[in-house]
């Protein structure tokens, strides 16, 4: 195979294909070159002039390196992987880097080896860095607990390339060997490591990286960044559905700090991959923000490999993996073409096809029924309230428009309607233990939600995933809880007793097995009923709730145990 590339790439022998007479995006010297590129056995072996058995007219086009996306959670797409690489492949996207702790919160190790097998062979590549923190903080409860012992046997597959973001950077910091063994083991092993620590600076942030922490991708904003990189740390410059950073981030695009800096999604609903598209998307509003195009699509390629130690990746040159996308222009980033290992994956006017790899049934089951709750009652959902002292006050969860990050807000407390106050946009809020029948319920306040009246619940509450519900009225609050219970997972609305709508997500109770758009059309249903009772334009009913149990994220949060504070690690009382 490599004599017959070498005569190829003398000219003595014709490609397998030759992308002709295009401009040629230049990673290395981040300009633009015009030539023809010829793919010989799925490496590119020249640039220049060439004949090909296979010839495609290239003039007046684009061809840029695959793009990657260097940081993703695949299952908040909501989809099986086949269906997300339907989706992002025709938006230039060849490969992925994955971290599953979403479904290994859920299914620990089964739900590793599920997505390991659904992603095999795909024309997708996906590439895996294994969850770090399982679950995500002690204050939190999982259907597992993944060691160091139990990560260690994956680090043998080529596929995976790291360990995940180090959410416990609190223990990090504090030499909490648990987590010190997995950031070694995966540092013997050659692995990178990938980091979460929002606000980290100064010794701490020394610390954090003298352990071995290599990357972040929480950062909002640009003195951050910088901090960052002048440490030696890479910047993950993050444009997702819920956490949006570029904007904030724009001067890391700027030299000498482009070289270390990438882009990545981290979460990405069916709607905004649909409409928006995905590392194409971010490209494209990168160079309407001013960034140069060459730089834009560098980060997004040729950077990304680097970090992750992938040599055959991310470059249109000699050597590399014909990886390639063929854009119309380089400000619109329309993708015209795809191609995988020198063969078209996608087209613009005829989409993709992909094959569904074959899931065995013992570990397909092991992913669908994960529901394991006791049965609860409406009365649940009532604060207890000593009967020696009525509480004055309340600590409620405050939202912040487009944040994941939460304030407190203190308030009087209200006997008469348990707290809740739909005048000053406070409603109850609800999580449910549901992997090992604790029984455990977390019951808190939530403000700047919106909801007027009914209740919504889902399973997709991060990184755990228990059964979190939000509403007026703790009637309401059971019914929709109920319906997700039954469903195995899943989202649901209820109004005066009543279901209204549900989407079933049976796949670790965060993932569905349909189609993106039959999801995303019950998705936009379910968010016309939620703005119906009251949930703003400016709030994603779903998402919000996804992270308002996220106990590594400040600043107070909901878990099964109750309000936590999280810049302490404590539980404290949601009324006093």
């Amino acid at each position: 195979m490599l004599e017959r590339q070498i005569r190829v790439a003398r000219g003595l022998e014709d490609a397998d294909l030759v992308l002709k007479h295009g401009k040629i995006v230049n990673v290395f010297t981040e300009d633009i070159q015009e030539g023809d590129v010829a793919v010989c056995e799925g490496m590119i072996v020249g640039i220049g002039s060439y004949r090909g058995r296979k010839e495609v007219d290239c003039t007046g086009k684009y061809i840029a390196p695959g793009f990657m996306d260097g940081h993703i959670h695949l299952e908040s797409s909501m989809m099986q992987p086949a269906e997300f690489a339907r989706t992002v492949l025709p938006h230039g996207t060849t490969a992925v880097f994955t971290d599953p702790h979403e479904i290994a919160n859920v299914c620990g190790t089964q739900g590793i080896d599920y997505m390991m097998r659904a992603t095999e062979g795909l024309p997708l590549e996906v590439y895996f860095v294994l969850p770090s923190c399982v679950p995500a903080a002690l204050l939190d409860e999982s259907g597992a607990c993944l060691e160091a012992e139990e990560l260690k046997p994956y680090y043998q597959s080529k596929r995976v390339v790291g360990l995940a973001e180090v959410m416990n950077y609190v223990g990090t910091v504090a030499g909490d060997m648990n987590v010190l063994k997995k950031i070694q083991e995966a540092v013997s092993q050659g692995k990178v490591v990938d980091g979460h620590a929002p606000g980290l600076g100064g010794k701490e942030l020394c610390a954090y990286l003298t352990a071995g922490v290599m990357s972040d991708h929480e950062c909002a904003t640009a003195e951050e960044g910088l901090e960052r990189i002048r440490q030696g740390q890479w910047m993950m410059i993050r444009e997702g559905t819920a956490a949006k950073n570029l904007e904030a981030l724009m001067p890391l695009f700027e030299r000498p700090y482009c070289e270390h800096a990438m882009l990545v999604t981290d979460d990405k609903h069916p709607g905004d991959l649909e409409k928006l598209g995905h590392i194409d998307y971010i490209i494209r509003k990168a160079v309407s923000l001013g960034a140069d195009p060459c730089i834009a699509v560098k980060m997004a390629t040729y950077n990304t490999a680097r970090y992750f130690g992938l040599k055959h990746l991310g470059a249109v040159a000699p050597s590399y993996q014909a990886d390639l996308v063929v854009l119309s222009d380089l400000e619109q980033i329309q993708v015209e073409q795809v191609y995988k290992k020198g063969l078209l994956a996608a087209d613009r006017h005829n989409g993709c096809a992909v094959q569904e790899p074959v899931v065995n049934s013992k570990l397909k089951e092991s992913v669908t029924h994960t529901f394991r709750m006791k049965r609860f009652t409406v009365e649940d959902f009532y604060l207890p309230v000593s009967r020696d002292r009525q509480p004055e006050k309340m600590r409620v969860i405050e939202l912040h428009p487009g944040q994941i990050l939460t304030g407190e807000y203190i308030t009087e407390y209200s006997s008469a309607s348990n707290g809740t106050d739909v005048q000053q946009d406070i409603i109850k809020l609800a999580v449910m233990e549901r992997h090992l029948c604790t029984g455990h319920i977390g019951l808190g306040y939530v403000k700047n939600y919106g909801l007027k009246k009914g209740a919504i619940a889902s399973s997709v509450a991060h990184d755990s995933h228990n059964l979190i519900v939000a509403g007026a009225s703790e009637q309401d609050m059971y019914t929709a809880a109920e319906a997700v219970r039954k469903m195995q997972g899943g989202w649901a609305i209820a109004l005066d007793g009543e279901v209204l709508e549900v989407l079933p997500l049976p796949i670790a109770g965060i993932m569905s097995d349909r189609p993106l758009r039959e999801v995303e059309g019950q998705i936009l249903k379910m968010k016309k009923i939620a703005r119906e009772l009251g949930v703003p334009e400016g709030i994603d009913p779903f998402m919000t709730l996804a992270f308002i149990s996220l106990p590594v994220i400040p600043r107070l949060k909901l878990t099964t145990f109750g309000l936590v504070d999280t810049d302490t690690q404590e539980i404290v009382d949601a009324v006093f």
